[in-house]
């Protein structure tokens, strides 16, 4: 093989992927010892360095191994093995399942219950254009970032929560990883075990799990399709005195009701009057693409911790949220964060501005929520051919949350399903207390499957009650 200088890979990549194919067909046997680096180099005309560099790069990938003194040698390559992670029947439906299955999931499972967008669905290009950009500029990865976050980052979140109405200053804002960390140093700075806090019910199950490992007391409010049902709120504060309320104001999850004004305004009115804060979970506003209210928004920040995401819209493994709530108390997170992850990564966080900031990103969000809507379509017509009820259908976002037909367990159907390589979220993952639900979480983004709904069309021909 003649080294291609003009080639769009590099001199170094291309001699990788020859000596790699040569171990790999096993031209090159496990144990012979490699060319010598000036051998190779003067065979194809290039650089010691530049082969010093290949090599390096093949050994540290297993293809290669060095021995002092002696040059480098063919390893023996590993032989694929069985597929090591778990099937899903291998898991218990119980309150971790949804958790592990982030990390421990099947490849061709059908994940209609999961809590995240296929990875199809970001804008790839997008990442790899911020990927490019991050690359020329390496000095700015390698220390430490600001305690509260990239600085950039989180002039930019201050734009975007201008445009829902909620004023704030950059000093307003800590960067986090993911809504979950941003929840927890919530939780952390101002609970302690033993403390009554208000969640809606059913609510996010991720929170729930937290919250119960911190040794808070839950109390649920039940939510409507417009928020919260505030009456039930009302006759809960007169048994209750909380410290904070965790609630997710738009596209709930699990059930994607938004709090419409008037819900909005008597929440804001009842916490004044009892003296409690409110946690308010915004991470999918991005999904909404109509205006709707906030509370920080009606509060301006005053008893509202308000919380955001790019898991949803961006990439969910770059881990980037935020926290933004008054100044004093975003100095106190400050010290919980650092305490226990000293800074954000500053690589995600850059990576998060740029494609905020390249252009394209309004574009995507468009065609992301019209794929979306199509998706809820779909997705609540054929649940209702199956038999099941829906809650309500928002028209937007991911979730919907439908009741199984009478005489139907939804823990023992997932049970069954997972039997399948399918996902299912059974209700009780949702509850405050744990207990039975009907009801389960379907994600439209994965329920364009027709092998999930002959599963679920068979409920009319085998027994799916509980045991």
């Amino acid at each position: 093989m003649v080294m291609n200088k003009r080639s769009s890979d590099t001199l170094v990549e291309q001699i990788v992927q020859l000596l790699r194919a040569q171990i790999q067909s096993r031209t090159l046997r496990p144990g012979s010892k490699a060319p010598s680096i000036r051998q190779f180099a003067s065979q194809h005309g290039v650089s010691t360095f530049t082969v010093v560099e290949a090599y390096d790069r093949l050994a540290a990938q297993g293809y290669l191994q060095a021995r002092r003194g002696s040059g480098f040698f063919v390893c023996e390559l590993a032989q694929p093995g069985p597929e090591q992670r778990p099937r899903l029947t291998e898991k218990a439906v119980d309150s971790y399942w949804l958790l592990r299955d982030v990390f421990e999931n099947s490849d061709r499972g059908i994940h209609a219950g999961c809590g995240w967008l296929p990875d199809s669905w970001h804008d790839g290009e997008a990442l790899q254009k911020a990927l490019r950009h991050a690359a020329r500029q390496p000095d700015d990865l390698l220390r430490y970032g600001h305690p509260k976050g990239h600085a950039a980052l989180r002039e930019r979140v201050v734009r975007l929560l201008a445009e829902q109405d909620i004023q704030a200053d950059p000093g307003q804002i800590l960067l986090t990883l993911g809504a979950s960390q941003a929840l927890d140093l919530v939780a952390r700075r101002l609970t302690q075990p033993g403390d009554t806090v208000l969640v809606d019910d059913p609510g996010y199950s991720n929170l729930l799990s937290a919250l119960r490992l911190r040794g808070l007391q839950l109390v649920g409010v039940p939510m409507t399709p417009t928020g919260p049902d505030v009456d039930a709120l009302t006759s809960l504060l007169q048994q209750y005195q909380p410290k904070l309320y965790f609630t997710h104001t738009q596209l709930h999850n699990p059930t994607g009701a938004s709090y419409n004004a008037a819900t909005a305004y008597r929440v804001l009115q009842l916490a004044q009057q009892h003296g409690f804060m409110l946690v308010e979970d915004n991470v999918s506003h991005g999904l909404l693409g109509s205006a709707a209210p906030t509370l920080a928004g009606m509060d301006q920040l005053q008893r509202v911790i308000h919380i955001g995401s790019f898991s949803k819209t961006i990439a969910p493994g770059l881990r980037v949220g935020f926290v933004a709530a008054d100044a004093a108390l975003i100095d106190e997170l400050v010290y919980h964060k650092m305490v226990s992850g000293m800074a954000t990564p500053q690589l995600n966080e850059q990576l998060v501005w740029h494609i905020l900031t390249e252009g394209h990103h309004r574009k995507h969000l468009e065609q992301l929520r019209d794929r979306l809507a199509r998706a809820q379509q779909r997705t609540a017509r054929r649940l209702d051919m199956a038999g099941f009820t829906l809650f309500f259908e928002p028209g937007a976002g991911m979730f919907l949350w439908a009741q199984a037909p009478a005489g139907v367990d939804p823990l023992t159907l997932s049970q069954q399903a997972a039997a399948q390589d399918i996902l299912l979220a059974p209700g009780y993952l949702f509850r405050p207390d744990q207990s039975h639900s009907s009801w389960l979480r379907f994600n439209v983004a994965y329920c364009d499957n027709d092998r999930l709904f002959a599963f679920l069309d068979s409920m009319q021909r085998h027994d799916f009650v509980a045991t």
